[in-house]
């Protein structure tokens, strides 16, 4: 018997769909706040302990980098909140055509990105 599958796929051809992007987007994001989350939990720490961690991470957030970090970490926040809003819409069974799939994932991407925008604007 001849086999005709592909034995190495090449996943740069493939074209996913908008909601796929926009799952796999939501757990990346999941994944990088379990890691920023710690960073900014870690500042927290340091700013309560004493009124010279105060100024320290007064200090800190002044500096770009660390300014860029925080806006990094409150956007994967914004983003994954929005994309999970979707999830649990879709598990009370709104949206679950393959159009409503794809309203969703615009609407996550467009309220995303002027949540991140407005971050933006109040981090600088």
């Amino acid at each position: 018997m001849k086999d005709n599958r592909p034995v190495n796929l090449d996943f740069t051809t493939f074209k996913l769909p908008l909601p796929a992007i926009t799952s796999i987007l939501h757990r990346i994001s999941g994944g990088f706040l379990f890691i920023g989350l710690a960073l900014l939990l870690y500042l927290l720490d340091q700013s309560l302990e004493s009124a010279e961690g105060f100024a320290r991470v007064t200090e800190w957030l002044g500096n770009p980098l660390v300014k860029l970090v925080t806006w990094a970490v409150l956007a994967a926040l914004l983003y994954h909140l929005f994309a999970g809003i979707k999830h649990l819409v879709m598990d009370l069974g709104i949206g679950e055509t393959i159009s409503g799939g794809v309203l969703g994932a615009r609407l996550v991407i467009a309220a995303s990105l002027v949540a991140i925008v407005a971050a933006g604007v109040w981090i600088w």
